[in-house]
């Protein structure tokens, strides 16, 4: 989307390419009406989106689009923007973690029905079981002498029973085993949905709403465990200088890199961009020499095909560990560690400056 403030920042700036000032009013309306416009459409895209989650959204952004009618200025659409994207961000994380809810419900359905055919197939076969005993005293009944015309009869119906019964317990076997094979592919299919949903589509380390689910289930627990949050220094200047595909690749070998310097236990995830988290079921002390430790391992040299042919670069990052403490909010717990993560970034960028010097 078009950024507004960044739009009145330019065209307050002198330069040779200004319009001139009837066109810079005429032009700023339109502009300013296509982006209240395009948060209307987005609030009822959401709605057709997710009905049980697109309400909330298309209100707030209802708000912020009548914020636009009054008075306008850098500041009010600076703010407005960024609620924007707040609010974008907080209904994707949590209509990815409603319809992951929703699935767990369809599997536990699909699991309830498995159980039931099978439960049905076992009362069938003791049905059949025990009519077949039935036959067999018939049968013993119809070994009497006096009874040679009756016996006659009760063998013929007595055959003709179990020939029945036979059929419908096989009938009934294909029909489980039918069943049965279709919810293991069904439950198949759900066991790669979530697995697609748990993992960060470019680097295949979890995806931001797994480890926040995982978080989460441990802050419930109230158990004991770290957070430490990764960004990589410069990372803008590869995708300025080199390309995106260049950051993308950059991106996916960081990613491998960092995981192969984790522990089995340790779950690492993609924050966003070029952030990182890792989740550490351990204390600060223990946690602190595990991160140094792949600080050292991730930062130096990486290779990644530009427009050009291969580019080494030099790549370092920042990195922010926090331990959770006994009633604190899972958002406290992240921006702790985000605000120590960006102390380091601010040291790192000031021992660099010197070095230049």
């Amino acid at each position: 989307m078009i950024s507004l403030k960044k739009y009145l920042d330019t065209a307050a700036e002198p330069g040779p390419e200004l319009h001139c000032e009837q066109d810079e009013k005429e032009v700023l309306p339109v502009a300013i009406a296509a982006y209240r416009s395009a948060l209307l459409e987005m609030g009822n895209s959401s709605l057709d989106a997710c009905p049980a989650l697109g309400n909330d959204l298309k209100k707030g952004l209802g708000k912020l689009e009548e914020s636009l009618a009054d008075s306008l200025s850098c500041q009010r659409i600076e703010a407005v923007e960024k609620s924007v994207q707040e609010q974008l961000q907080d209904w994707g994380r949590r209509t990815a973690r409603h319809y992951q809810e929703k699935t767990g419900e369809v599997k536990e359905m699909l699991l309830v029905m498995a159980r039931t055919a099978e439960s049905v197939g076992a009362r069938d076969e003791r049905c059949a079981l025990q009519i077949n005993q039935v036959t067999t005293q018939l049968k013993t009944i119809a070994n009497l002498e006096d009874l040679s015309e009756i016996r006659a009869s009760i063998e013929q119906s007595a055959s003709e029973l179990k020939t029945s019964i036979d059929r419908m317990t096989a009938e009934g076997k294909a029909a489980i085993d039918q069943l049965r094979a279709e919810v293991t592919g069904f439950q198949t299919k759900l066991d790669e949905a979530e697995r697609v949903a748990s993992c960060d589509s470019l680097t295949g380390v979890r995806s931001r709403l797994c480890v926040e689910g995982q978080m989460e289930r441990r802050v419930d627990a109230g158990a004991a465990f770290c957070v430490a949050i990764l960004d990589i220094n410069r990372f803008k200047r590869v995708n300025d200088e080199h390309g995106h595909l260049a950051g993308d690749e950059l991106l996916r070998q960081f990613a491998t890199e960092l995981k192969s310097a984790c522990r089995s236990t340790d779950i690492v995830g993609r924050w966003g961009g070029d952030e990182f988290i890792i989740l550490l079921d351990s204390e600060l002390a223990e946690a602190k020499a595990q991160t140094d430790r792949l600080i050292a391992w991730v930062c130096g040299n990486y290779t990644v095909q530009g427009g050009s042919g291969p580019v080494k670069l030099s790549m370092d990052a920042s990195i922010g560990l926090a331990e959770s403490k006994r009633g604190e909010t899972l958002k406290e717990l992240l921006a702790r560690a985000d605000a120590e993560m960006y102390r380091h970034k601010a040291a790192s960028s000031a021992n660099g400056n010197r070095k230049k010097q």
